[in-house]
């Protein structure tokens, strides 16, 4: 079975806290199958903190309103290297006003989505609002949100990124053309006016030896490549199976991670919810002692006029 984009774009659409469940039946369904790749990929797959679920939607819902800001981003970018100040003030007010429209489309996709969620006023849409004006900075952010599969929330740090070095194989061709040229050249002797030249026989010598040892260096080295090789790919499968449990413990922690994060949120809105109860139930205490004690003054009254009448 072949890996499905669409599946996969059904993980980071959907709300994260649903994804571990889905990606592992998936990883489950390419085993079954016997697309060990797929089943890789799948598991590579992590799971979306609620900040990167919001950017995802728009990105795989509204991705006009992503190229938009891409477009804004490139805008900015050639006005600052212009030094243009009355167009650089005019699209850092664009660059508010879209960043602010885009918050406020992914608060209104989630909502649309789950209900639950009520106004989306318990939805991080700080993170949203820095992972968007990142993107607005960083090109490589730009892309990652783009994607619609993004992990974390971002920001922008301002750093670049380091160039490589360039590397170059040295081929057996190569280490003789080395040799051919660092090896002098023996002499031949003069030829006699009128007579033509002759091979040199310790030229002949010298070449025949170097053709030798370039031979048993080849079959040498074809040796030592066919055990390289050997051990190469038991390396592979071992740093394979490293990588899948590093990978398998990674989303262990990462998965964790989010539900701490979830977890928390949620401790703070019990905590606040609490601190509201108290004070209403301060307030109902209040409201009841007062009813008590008109209670108990109409009840006076009411003896006192009683009273009165049997007089």
């Amino acid at each position: 079975m072949p890996v499905s984009e669409d599946l996969i774009r059904a993980l980071y659409e959907a709300p994260p806290d649903g994804f571990v469940a889905a990606r592992d039946a998936a990883v489950a369904d390419a085993r079954e199958a016997g697309d060990r790749e797929a089943a890789k990929r799948y598991a590579a797959l992590r799971k979306p903190t609620v900040a990167a679920w919001l950017v995802n939607l728009l990105a795989l819902r509204r991705p006009e309103l992503i190229d938009n800001l891409v477009e804004l981003a490139t805008s900015l970018r050639a006005a600052q290297r212009g030094l243009q100040g009355d167009e650089l003030r005019e699209l850092s007010n664009q660059r508010r006003q879209v960043v602010s429209a885009l918050v406020a489309a992914a608060r209104k996709l989630a909502v649309d989505d789950d209900p639950s969620l009520g106004g989306g006023n318990k939805l991080p849409l700080s993170e949203v609002e820095a992972t968007l004006t990142a993107a607005l900075n960083e090109p490589e952010i730009a892309a990652q949100v783009r994607s619609g599969r993004l992990v974390r929330a971002a920001t922008y740090a301002g750093f670049g990124e380091v160039p490589r070095p360039r590397l170059r194989l040295v081929t057996d061709e190569d280490e003789d053309e080395a040799e051919e040229q660092a090896e002098p050249e023996p002499e031949e002797p003069e030829a006699e006016a009128g007579e033509p030249a002759r091979p040199n026989g310790r030229e002949r010598a010298a070449a025949e030896r170097r053709r030798r040892e370039r031979a048993e260096q080849q079959r040498e080295l074809r040796r030592e490549l066919s055990a390289a090789q050997a051990v190469e790919e038991r390396a592979d499968k071992q740093l394979e199976r490293a990588e899948a449990a590093e990978r398998d413990a990674g989303h262990a922690v990462e998965d964790l991670d989010a539900e701490l994060a979830e977890l928390e949120r949620r401790r703070i809105e019990a905590v606040a919810d609490v601190a509201r109860r108290k004070l209403a139930r301060r307030t109902a205490e209040r409201e009841a002692a007062a009813a008590r004690r008109r209670v108990g003054d109409v009840q006076a009254a009411l003896e006192d006029l009683e009273g009165e009448s049997e007089d």
